[in-house]
């Protein structure tokens, strides 16, 4: 019968499940939330990943791993994956950029605090 082959609920939909009070809490973005607003909107712009292709993208995390995150590291966790999947960047290439990002910014918070 065709309606087996439908799926009833996808990783992340409670569908009916009890589940927790979510939180609505509005704040200013914080300045990597931008960022990562600004890299979806780049990124539509160039067509490289849509907005339907983000939303499946965060979908594809599951529940667990959308408990975890918040809604920009959501973005940013699907942005990657996606990216992997196109082959446009690897996990290595991702790797290194951050280690150059993590090193950067630890020589800049010793000089800004040389006695810490």
């Amino acid at each position: 019968m065709a309606s087996e082959l439908l799926v009833k609920k996808l990783p992340n939909d409670i569908g009916g499940d009890a589940s927790g009070k979510i939180e609505r809490v509005e704040h200013e973005l914080l300045p990597w939330e931008k960022r990562c607003h600004a890299l979806a909107d780049v990124l539509d712009f160039h067509k490289i990943i849509n907005t339907e292709e983000k939303r499946r993208g965060v979908e594809a995390l599951g529940s667990e791993m959308i408990g975890k995150l918040s809604y920009y590291e959501r973005w940013i966790v699907a942005f990657a994956n996606i990216l992997f999947q196109k082959g446009i960047l690897t996990p290595g290439a991702l790797a290194t950029k951050m280690a150059e990002l993590e090193a950067r910014y630890t020589s800049d918070v010793a000089r800004s605090h040389p006695n810490a």
